[in-house]
């Protein structure tokens, strides 16, 4: 999704602060934006490490001078019942999802405090809605992004800077390829993931993208992604203690009970 939000900014004339672990594909990136309006500055950064987040702030201030809007939006996966994950995994997971908006709005915040308007964008999932069997730690780091990010709403109301919550149904990306299996994890979790995973997955990133850019202009505290996100918040508010079973059939998920 990070791709489609920066080739809908870059087609509205914004300036960019692309930043990925990866610089191969921060330059895929840029290639798929084509010609820009604006500058675009490239930043390769682990999001894990609170060091290099500092430095990525220090260098969009002196490379651009202002940032507006802040997308913290990278994600792993982790495959594996909580059993099945060493800490390490757990760890690893934790740093990149949670803590790495953390750093995020930690290091931009007193730039986006210097804008007449601005924003800061935190993606959870509908996995931040519902605890899913083989998903602990995950719905754990998203769960987590959504109470760090609608206290820190409440906590900026009033001020000149918005902030929103967005929670992705299954948007087709890369995230289920490049899942990590649990230590003690059946290596065959992978490709069952994968198969699950395209059979649910129905919005593509580019509407996503354009989702979330709506909320950003329209201040909304939430954004829903996808039909399935807007069923999942329903049914765990109307079935908070017996949610999972069914769920778990929609998703096709092996341990589901049958009936």
């Amino acid at each position: 999704m990070g791709r489609c939000l920066a080739q809908q900014l870059a087609a509205r004339g914004a300036a960019l602060a692309l930043a990925d672990v990866s610089e191969k594909r921060l330059e895929e990136t840029v290639a798929a934006l084509g010609k820009t309006e604006r500058k675009v500055s490239l930043h390769v950064v682990n999001v894990a490490e609170e060091r290099e987040v500092q430095r990525f702030a220090e260098e969009v201030a002196r490379e651009h001078g202002r940032a507006t809007v802040l997308f913290n939006n990278a994600g792993v996966a982790l495959l594996g019942q909580l059993e099945e994950i060493s800490l390490k995994d757990f760890r690893w997971l934790m740093d990149i999802n949670f803590w790495g908006v953390v750093y995020g709005v930690t290091y931009f915040l007193p730039l986006l405090k210097k804008e007449k308007r601005a924003h800061i964008v935190n993606t959870s999932s509908l996995l931040g809605f519902f605890g899913a069997s083989g998903q602990g730690a995950y719905c754990a780091s998203k769960f987590a992004v959504r109470g760090y990010t609608e206290s820190l709403h409440h906590e900026l109301l009033g001020t000149n800077v918005g902030v929103t919550c967005v929670h992705p149904g299954f948007v087709r990306t890369e995230i289920a390829a490049s899942a990590k299996v649990g230590e003690k994890a059946d290596g065959s979790l992978r490709q069952d993931s994968l198969a699950r995973f395209a059979k649910v997955a129905r919005t593509d990133a580019m509407t996503a993208a354009a989702k979330i850019l709506r909320g950003v202009e329209l201040g909304k505290p939430r954004v829903l992604i996808g039909a399935d996100a807007y069923f999942v918040d329903i049914w765990q508010r109307l079935k908070p203690a017996s949610y999972w079973n069914f769920l778990a059939r929609q998703f096709e998920d092996p341990g589901a009970k049958a009936g």
